[in-house]
């Protein structure tokens, strides 16, 4: 894709996030009042991170429209800096937990939505706002992942990252629990102990099993394009 289109469509694609944000924030229920507020929800920490994702994309395209043609280093060097976060969040953030948002909610919601998503939330949520949230995601990041390449660091970086990650969501759920005593996911409130563990340790291996995904995914991508170029560039030398 031409540079200019992919610019449209990453700012395009930041503007939904901030739309859905907005409009989710904007909505006066219950459990945004208690302990947590958002925050204690991954779909919420999703869209937040989707947001600052693509917001450094936004701006690596813009930095990079500014810089090209410039000779000054100082300005590559940030370039770099700014292009190798935008890679690292991909990596590590903005793809294996999209990726598990979108499918987890889904695949609960289709089981038994009571344990995830209950009824009652249709009074507060529009439909548009569910799937903004809960759907739109999988495929802005898979156009992301198909319009630019992004570098992944080494495998045992990017594995501590996501895992540092899901610990500490999985300690926050645990600790709002022992501050209020109510799970955060209704599902939760089914599990034993045992159960409960073996349920966390499970979406952690899960998580991990999408940051691999995307790494594969990326590569085969980009690998193709590769060949495809070098094929079209053999055909004119022919």
């Amino acid at each position: 894709m031409a540079l200019v289109p992919c610019q449209v469509l990453r700012a395009a694609i930041l503007l939904s996030y901030f739309s859905i944000l907005c409009n989710y924030k904007a909505i006066d229920m219950p459990a945004h009042q208690t302990y947590g507020g958002s925050w204690k929800f991954l779909t919420f920490i999703n869209l937040v991170i989707q947001a600052v994702f693509f917001g450094i994309c936004v701006l690596t395209d813009l930095s990079s429209l500014l810089t090209k043609g410039n000779d000054s280093q100082e300005q590559e060097r940030q370039l770099k800096k700014l292009i190798s976060l935008r890679d690292w969040m991909m990596a590590v953030l903005a793809f294996p937990i999209g990726v598990f948002v979108v499918t987890m909610f889904w695949s609960i919601y289709i089981y038994d939505r009571e344990l995830v998503y209950p009824k009652l939330l249709d009074n507060f949520i529009p439909p548009w706002l569910n799937h903004g949230m809960h759907t739109t995601v999988l495929p802005f990041i898979l156009i992301e992942m198909r319009t630019t390449h992004h570098e992944y660091p080494s495998r045992t970086c990017g594995l501590i990252a996501v895992c540092t990650f899901s610990i500490a969501y999985i300690l926050w759920v645990c600790w709002i629990y022992h501050v209020t005593g109510v799970w955060v996911y209704p599902l939760l409130d089914y599990l034993g102990s045992e159960a409960k563990i073996i349920f966390f340790a499970t979406v952690t291996a899960i998580i991990n099993i999408f940051y691999l995904l995307g790494e594969v995914l990326n590569n085969c991508i980009w690998d193709t394009q590769k060949c495809m170029e070098e094929g079209k560039e053999k055909t004119k030398l022919d």
